[in-house]
């Protein structure tokens, strides 16, 4: 008979597994579903990444384990935003040490064997607004990724800055003015639609003005 271990290597196509791919694996009580998946963390084999989540351990991956997609499995509804986002782009320089992303609920943060994952709630009028869907790596992994406006907008509202204009944020955070020169008026059209933050508006309307846009 097949470990589980051996069943997700050959079976499950995505490095997560929920709860619910585990009873469709292992159909039967969920005493004993459990305990196979008890066996498997203890052997190094599995590991949980919250309640009802798992990953296989890193010598047990057929592709490897994609963190920004992994953080809409961890808590949710949520997009990768902020300082990850801003790095992912290209936009600051600094190599960023936990995934960062954007929710709906309660903010959070989970510390997992794979990575820490910080989850800050952004009241939005459309949730998704200037968040792009990438299919990314070898396992076709979905991220939901904010754009580089947007990502600077939540930015803003986390961690409430006063700014105004585009100075403060490219002294702050390093960001080259080309980047910001290169920003599209409908990112911010469709960032501003999104918010009512007073703050995150004002610096909106800052970079609109600054950039005829």
């Amino acid at each position: 008979m097949q470990t589980l271990t051996e069943i997700l290597v050959t079976t499950h196509p995505r490095p997560c597994i929920t709860a619910e791919d585990l009873a469709h694996y292992v159909p039967g009580s969920s005493d004993a579903r459990y305990g196979l998946v008890k066996r498997a963390i203890a052997a190094g084999e599995l590991l949980r990444l919250r309640r009802g989540l798992y990953c296989l351990a890193e010598a047990y991956r057929r592709v490897p384990l994609n963190l920004f997609a992994l953080a809409q499995y961890i808590y949710g509804p949520s997009y990768i935003s902020l300082e990850s986002a801003l790095s992912h782009h290209g936009w600051i320089p600094e190599g960023v040490f936990s995934v960062t992303s954007v929710c709906t609920e309660e903010s959070k943060t989970f510390r997992t064997p794979v990575g820490t994952f910080r989850y800050s709630r952004v009241p939005q009028n459309i949730f998704y607004a200037a968040v792009a869907r990438e299919i990314t790596g070898d396992a076709r992994d979905v991220m939901l990724i904010a754009r580089p406006v947007k990502a600077l907008a939540d930015y803003v509202y986390v961690h409430r800055k006063d700014w105004e204009r585009p100075e403060p944020a490219i002294q702050s955070l390093r960001i080259d003015s080309e980047d910001l020169a290169g920003i599209s008026s409908d990112d911010i059209d469709e960032t501003m639609e999104s918010y009512r933050n007073k703050r995150v508006l004002r610096f909106l309307a800052g970079l609109r003005k600054e950039y005829g846009l």
